[in-house]
């Protein structure tokens, strides 16, 4: 922890115990007997912390202010960016909340998320106006379809719903034991047993335009074949045949493709040049193509061979539409 966080803690050992001993302060905080002393001057001396060293009780504890120092205050502690991004997000999605069932549980809710977020000794608008969480290419889901699919997936009930697939456009009518949803580069997916098609699927849920419940129990999918059918390849595309791209990154791109997570079992290496190596395995190429596409110049495809055949017409069909 930083010096700020230790400040914390320290203030709240002390108010949480009353009197704490050296060693307990050093467990806790896990630092060196000369930062920890370090610490404790810098809050009585610059914070005016009115911290005294119980000589009988042979611990710390705070004592009465003095009456000329200013009034002890801690300064504002921020939040990570994981604290950050979570209460951010948990108040935009409770402030678009429509009215129902948890309306008489959403105000207290909310109250609870402004306090928090004005731990820092900021205002809750002044948070919302400073700092910004943007949502790319999300796509609307009707509330009603929502509403059914994810009762389907916790109540373990089989679903029959119109779907249309954007890949061929292709409209068809499917009964699906769903297993999982899944909220993926801000949208949401279906993970399902397709009956119609008896194999794993995954759904985009903005692509199915109605959903019922069916009165029969959902088929389970074991997670280790869900896993592997459908969360070993790259993105949200599933298939049984597993392959690794390898991709290099020229230097100038390498400082920003180094530092980012493609997949959770990547392997990457900076090369002598200062290019970037990235493999990572995929199943079906079509969002592993996007990607790729997005660095123009900046990355080439040394494999496989399919994948730099896919790539390369792809650009060619954008050189002749420009």
């Amino acid at each position: 922890m930083d010096r700020s966080e230790r400040f914390y803690r320290i203030d709240r050992l002390l108010e949480d115990r009353g009197l704490v001993t050296r060693q307990e302060f050093l467990d806790a905080l896990e630092v060196s007997p000369a930062t920890f002393k370090r610490d404790i001057e810098y809050m009585r001396n610059r914070m005016h912390a009115p911290i005294v060293w119980n000589n009988d009780r042979q611990g710390y504890e705070f004592g009465e202010p003095d009456g000329i120092s200013p009034p002890y205050e801690l300064p504002g502690l921020w939040f990570n960016q994981s604290e950050i991004f979570a209460l951010l997000t948990m108040q935009h999605l409770v402030a678009g909340l429509n009215p129902g069932l948890l309306a008489a549980h959403v105000a207290p809710l909310r109250s609870r998320l402004e306090s928090l977020l004005e731990k820092g000794n900021v205002t809750a608008a002044e948070v919302n106006q400073r700092v910004r969480i943007l949502a790319q290419a999300a796509r609307q889901v009707p509330p009603e379809v929502f509403e059914v699919i994810a009762h389907g997936v916790l109540r373990r009930t089989r679903l029959r719903m119109d779907y249309r697939a954007r890949s061929t456009g292709e409209a068809t009518q499917r009964d699906v034991s769903p297993q999982r949803l899944v909220h993926y580069r801000d949208n949401w997916y279906l993970d399902a047993w397709c009956h119609t098609r008896d194999d794993l699927r995954t759904f985009s849920l903005d692509a199915i335009s109605t959903a019922a419940l069916l009165d029969e129990a959902a088929t389970s999918v074991d997670e280790a074949l869900l896993e592997r059918r459908l969360g070993s390849g790259y993105g949200i595309f599933s298939g049984d045949q597993v392959e690794w791209a390898k991709l290099k990154f020229t230097p100038e791109r390498a400082r920003w493709v180094a530092h980012e997570q493609w997949h959770p079992q990547q392997r990457g290496r900076l090369e002598p040049d200062g290019s970037y190596v990235l493999e990572v395995p995929f199943a079906d190429a079509r969002e592993l193509l996007m990607d790729i596409l997005k660095y123009g110049a900046d990355v080439e495809v040394l494999g496989p061979e399919s994948l730099q055949k896919r790539v390369a017409g792809e650009v060619r069909r954008m050189v002749e539409r420009h």
